[in-house]
């Protein structure tokens, strides 16, 4: 008979792992909030230096990034909300008309028949507490959203302007052997989060032009609303064309059969060429991941955090194999290539080198340093790629 017994350095490692997990649990939205100011911090960065290039300084490019950014939200809002308001009204004076309709065209099929006198005679009845107790509850839902989103951007400005110290005391931390790599990492993780973000605002853009332009031409009402959404749920892959495509198609349902036929097959044409060709020409190889992984990280996010996880499932995800590559993870199943011998080779002697040029020098000076060698590295490899 075989027993396992348990150390007392195991026991301990498995009960404060088992510690850390619950935290890591309870604390997930502020990861979350966290992530996101991480994710805003990315985006902003390139616009931020460009203001800075120009004379500026930083705190003041800051600001005006977030006034811009600010009052595109504003115009947004300005744009949306009386539109929607207007649309919900006619909507709910067509319903009796609408199902009515239906009701007209389920009769000619012999299939719905028995069910057209159901819904031409159908009521739906809303219990007026359950009414209040349904608003109480999204409205409380509402605003703890608004209250993380408010969070992450006042975290990202803070995280911005405290950049070189933040960024001295995280190297601080990290022993010097290892303060290239971290270097590469953190560069890394800037190109991926700032070209998802930057590319998936180009896309959505371009889908918000395109629906606005297809509405315009049928002569739906309030079409500038339909494409704003559909911009807005551009960003889920493979989701966003069933969120997208069926509020447009109802938009044009009352202009006819062929409109609403033509605005169907015109959508899911744009959603196929986009992600056929849009996608990879605007992500470039910064966020080339395969279909199978695409999807099941946006099943994960889904799951985990509901439609906002969901969203940044695809940078994580990409993340997550930068650092199996970065981290010299090796599977058990792969030989190590021979370019990529020569790149750790690189990479070692860059890491003694910077040890060399360090050597008695503050966190945060060391710091700028091993910036400045990471990026010359990848520049290089970046050339031999090409």
């Amino acid at each position: 008979m075989i027993r396992y017994q348990m150390g007392p350095l195991t026991l301990w490692t498995l009960v404060l792992s088992v510690i850390g997990l619950c935290l890591l649990y309870k604390l997930l939205p502020v990861l979350c909030v966290l992530v996101m100011a991480l994710f805003i911090v990315s985006a902003l960065d390139s616009p931020i230096e460009k203001i800075e290039n120009r004379g500026f300084n930083r705190t003041m490019a800051i600001t005006l990034v977030f006034i811009a950014g600010l009052l595109v939200f504003v115009v947004i809002c300005i744009l949306m909300i009386p539109p929607v308001t207007a649309e919900l009204s006619i909507l709910n004076t067509e319903i009796p008309i609408m199902r009515s309709h239906l009701a007209d065209h389920l009769s000619n099929i012999p299939f719905t028949a028995t069910l057209s006198n159901s819904v031409r005679s159908g009521k739906v009845v809303v219990n007026q507490s359950d009414f209040q107790t349904m608003a109480e509850t999204y409205s409380r839902r509402a605003i703890k959203i608004l209250i993380y989103a408010v969070s992450g951007v006042l975290l990202a400005s803070f995280i911005m302007i405290e950049r070189n110290r933040l960024r001295g005391g995280l190297f601080a931390m990290v022993p010097r052997a290892h303060h290239v790599l971290l270097s590469r990492i953190l560069l890394k993780l800037e190109t991926i989060v700032g070209a998802y973000i930057r590319g998936q605002l180009l896309l959505s853009s371009l889908f918000t032009v395109f629906t606005f332009a297809l509405l315009t031409l049928v002569g739906a009402e309030n079409a500038i609303v339909f494409a704003l959404f559909a911009g807005m749920t551009d960003v889920l892959p493979y989701i966003g064309v069933f969120l997208s495509v069926g509020p447009a198609v109802f938009a044009v349902l009352p202009h006819g059969e062929t409109a609403t036929f033509i605005v169907l097959i015109a959508m899911l044409t744009y959603e196929e060429f986009e992600s056929r060709f849009l996608v990879p020409n605007v992500y470039g190889k910064q966020l080339r991941l395969p279909a199978t992984i695409i999807l099941f990280a946006l099943l994960v996010g889904a799951t985990l955090m509901g439609a906002f996880a969901a969203l940044l499932s695809l940078p994580i995800a990409a993340a997550i194999m930068m650092l199996i590559e970065e981290l010299r993870v090796d599977l058990p199943g792969e030989t190590v290539p021979a370019e990529k011998k020569i790149i750790r080779e690189e990479n070692d002697r860059a890491e003694k080198e910077y040890e060399r040029r360090t050597e008695g020098i503050s966190a945060q000076q060391s710091a700028a340093i091993a910036v400045k060698i990471a990026e010359g590295r990848l520049k290089n490899e970046n050339a031999a790629k090409s």
